[in-house]
């Protein structure tokens, strides 16, 4: 181990456990010095994390520990607990996102609410659905889609979050936007709790520092390429290696300004072919080496209706498919465009947790 790294570990031997277990199982994927370096910092700071967290020692070693999965076996849930406005919230049992698009031109037409009456009625019909978490946004970023000013995006969003808040004062509530202006906007004048931004820092600049001077929970997605571009990039090479060293660096940036809650995105469908997709899906276990909470976003995706041959409308079955895999695979949410039904795949894994 390198002797630079060992400053940011922990004491206590349960602490050096969970690092050598952590960086045993990445081993196989990570080949270049500089790339395991990287990561190997990342398992440090979530070592020393550790070590202040009583309520994490008090658990097994075992419960971090990556092992090979198979995708009919359930993977543990992890303890996780986020700020959202002063209070926090659990996403140790598993929760619901439910997506408020003010876009016209969003992928999947039956998600897109422009009036009043139409957002009113989506907020309150997830909120009885069961929905612990909107996402609201107001910029596509399907590919290919027009990119609209920050003052348009800002517009939609003051209009739609006002008729949020007035039907769901009390819910939980997220932005989907990756402009630091209009995050900050959210935040300060409607109170939004959470930034959810796909292109994780890389489309504005100013992003991560803007979340840390919100002190509001980031989810951090992984983003290859640009989505508004007609000729989508495919990423090259091992679609976790890059994946996940790319997430450890952003998450060791956030850490350096001061973020405290990060939730990760693995990003399917930003960049990724259809066997990428499901390479991530297949490896969302090993997504828990980083110690964070998992968010997952499939819902009616092209990974979904192209493989089916279908459209984004004849799409839910499957989506509830791979909602119920990933809920086996230990993620802490699921962002959706259906409410009942991920509440109904999530109440059968729990059952069969409890079994």
């Amino acid at each position: 181990m390198p002797r630079s790294y060992t400053k940011f570990i922990g004491s206590r031997s349960t602490d050096k456990d969970i690092l050598h277990t952590l960086l045993k199982a990445q081993d196989r994927r990570l080949g270049m010095t500089e790339e395991k370096q990287v990561f190997l910092l990342s398992c440090s700071r979530l070592a020393l994390s550790l070590s202040t967290d009583t309520a994490r020692h008090s658990l097994p070693t075992e419960n971090y520990a990556i092992m090979t999965h198979n995708s009919s076996t359930l993977s543990p849930l992890c303890p996780h607990m986020v700020n959202v406005g002063g209070r926090l919230f659990d996403l140790s049992e598993p929760q619901v996102m439910g997506i408020v698009n003010l876009t016209p031109d969003s992928f999947h037409a039956g998600s897109r609410v422009q009036t009043e009456a139409a957002i009113a009625e989506r907020t309150l019909q997830m909120q009885t659905e069961g929905a612990s978490i909107l996402d609201v946004g107001a910029c596509s970023t399907r590919p290919g889609s027009h990119e609209i000013s920050a003052e348009e995006e800002m517009a939609r969003l003051r209009d739609g979050l006002t008729v949020v808040r007035r039907e769901a004062p009390d819910m939980v509530l997220s932005v989907d936007t990756y402009r630091a202006d209009v995050a900050r906007m959210c935040v300060e004048e409607f109170g939004v709790h959470i930034i959810n931004d796909i292109s994780g820092g890389q489309l504005d600049a100013r992003m991560f520092r803007t979340v840390a001077s919100l002190r509001v929970p980031y989810i951090l997605t992984h983003l290859h390429g640009n989505p508004f571009s007609d000729k989508q990039e495919q990423l090259e090479g091992d679609v976790l290696n890059h994946v996940f060293i790319s997430l450890a660096k952003r998450i060791n940036h956030l850490r350096d300004m001061g973020v405290a809650d990060i939730i990760l995105d693995p990003g399917f469908g930003l960049g990724k072919t259809q066997r990428q997709n499901f390479a991530l899906m297949r490896a969302l276990p090993d997504f828990r080496e980083f110690g964070l909470p998992l968010l997952v976003g499939i819902s009616r995706k092209r990974m979904v209706w192209q493989t089916l041959h279908t459209t984004p409308a004849e799409a839910l079955n499957g989506t509830t498919v791979l909602h119920t895999m990933a809920l086996m695979a230990g993620v802490n949410i699921l962002r959706v465009h259906d409410v009942a039904p991920a509440m109904e795949a999530v109440r059968l894994v729990k059952a069969l947790r409890e079994a």
